[in-house]
């Protein structure tokens, strides 16, 4: 069992919707579950998406109705929360109390250069006035004054930025959590662009691990590739985050041979391993599992599929987003209909991998290939492209074959190799749930715990 210091911990997500931003959504979810199921007793998701109070609660209710958010009671201040009150809002928080927003406004007027968007509280009356910054990579980072209202309707002054917006949120959740028990703040935050905004927190009681969800590098991936020009000023602060978790070993090796530091740790995602994988399967089901974009490279596996050829199979792809007109189409023009279908996002993802004789990726890049690390939890057999991060992670210890990235011809004799073979499905599949402890979730609780007692047994890095 993990063992995770006495401290309160505060789990910072930009934004978190249903059906949204793929795995980290439900990495983002699984780790705070999966904390609280650790024994950890206080552990709140705090979320910065200004969205109304009803949207907010619609998403939680639904998170709740899939089993993603299961958070025991916690107490924060003089309030106890349970259940679907566990993931707390800025704006909602805002909305019921604005006594700590109008507390660290400062005299000022909004930016005539800008346009605002009003944000009202539960009962429609004004609550805050954003800035429309026109700057897609750095607009959490302007200055541009936020106006605060007063509840009468008064403008009250503002904060400077989004980023004296959101400081001024955490600070309120901080001392509220210390009047119940004097302890440690552990930030886990899952942002790069919360991360920017909390880099300077001097608070000596507080302590940031900022977790990693994808890809550092652009094309060709290469640890020496060229880096995203957000990464550039990430990296630039990254020295002062009291640990950095990446998902992957490999990921995190190649940080630090190219930029050094010595607080980079590898702390996977963690995935359930059920008792008992199915031994009876859907004969012959392939299956992808994955947002229908470009980065994707669903075509890949399609055209592979269909090469490969094998009687009595049939490819089933599950999820949705702008790539599906044109992988229909495609579809269509192969005369595969009869034996490749597009159905759409699952909400039971562990029935369909429980399902497959095969599961198959090839994606152009990955942060740790949480879709792989499940399929091998469920018994399924893997078939992927080897690319940066984690698929080689994920099948050292077996369960599927990778080929090189790209590679068609490739992707589609291993599909017709285990396809075509029984013997070797059933070693693979024999393999999988073994290859997938590994990722667990005892494994991640233990890396993720391990990580944090460092990081409060150190100084802070502020």
């Amino acid at each position: 069992m993990a063992t995770f210091p006495d401290a309160h911990y505060l789990i910072l997500s930009s934004r978190l919707i249903p059906g949204l931003d793929g795995g980290y959504t439900i990495a983002t979810l699984a780790r705070a579950a999966q904390m609280a199921a650790a024994g950890v007793q206080s552990v709140r998701l705090l979320t910065f998406d200004p969205g109304t109070a009803a949207d907010h609660a619609a998403h939680r209710a639904e998170f709740s109705r899939r089993g993603q958010l299961v958070i025991p009671d916690a107490r924060i201040g003089n309030g106890d929360v349970e259940g679907t009150d566990a993931l707390i809002n800025l704006f909602d928080d805002a909305g019921a109390d604005r006594s700590w927003l109008l507390a660290a406004v400062v005299p000022g007027e909004r930016d005539t250069e800008l346009e605002y968007r009003e944000i009202p509280d539960a009962v429609g009356r004004p609550l805050l006035a954003l800035p429309n910054v026109p700057d897609p990579s750095g607009w959490h980072l302007s200055t541009a004054p936020v106006v605060v209202y007063e509840a009468d309707g008064r403008e009250h002054g503002v904060v400077t930025g989004f980023g004296g917006l959101y400081r001024a949120w955490l600070e309120h959740v901080v001392a509220g959590l210390r009047e119940g028990a004097d302890l440690p703040v552990v930030v886990i935050c899952e942002s790069r662009q919360l991360g920017e905004l909390i880099a300077d927190w001097g608070d000596p009681g507080i302590r940031i691990v900022h977790t990693i969800h994808t890809m550092h590098v652009e094309p060709p991936f290469t640890p020496d590739a060229p880096l995203n020009p957000l990464w550039e000023r990430w990296f630039a602060l990254a020295h002062r985050f009291d640990a950095i978790a990446w998902p992957t070993a490999a990921q995190r090796d190649d940080v630090v041979a190219r930029f050094g530091g010595d607080n980079h740790l590898a702390v996977p995602n963690g995935v359930e391993i059920p008792d008992e994988p199915p031994v009876e399967r859907a004969s012959g089901l392939v299956v992808m599992m994955n947002r229908l974009a470009p980065g994707k490279r669903i075509d890949h596996t399609i055209r592979a599929f269909v090469a490969a050829d094998v009687p009595g199979t049939r490819l089933d792809i599950y999820g949705d987003g702008p790539e599906r007109a044109r992988l229909q189409a495609l579809i269509d023009e192969a005369g595969a209909g009869d034996r490749v279908a597009l159905r759409g996002a699952t909400t039971a993802p562990g029935a369909v991998l429980e399902a497959a004789e095969l599961f198959v990726t090839s994606t152009e890049f990955e942060g740790q290939g949480l879709a792989i690390v499940e399929a091998l939890a469920h018994g399924c057999p893997v078939v992927t492209y080897d690319i940066r991060y984690g698929p080689a992670d994920a099948l050292a210890a077996g369960g599927g074959a990778l080929v090189p990235s790209g590679d068609e011809r490739a992707l589609a004799g291993a599909i017709r190799s285990v396809m075509g073979d029984e013997q070797l499905r059933v070693k693979l599949a024999r393999e999988a749930p073994d290859a997938a402890r590994r990722w667990s979730t005892d494994a991640a609780m233990d890396a993720l715990a391990s990580a944090i007692r460092h990081a409060v047994a150190s100084p802070p890095r502020r």
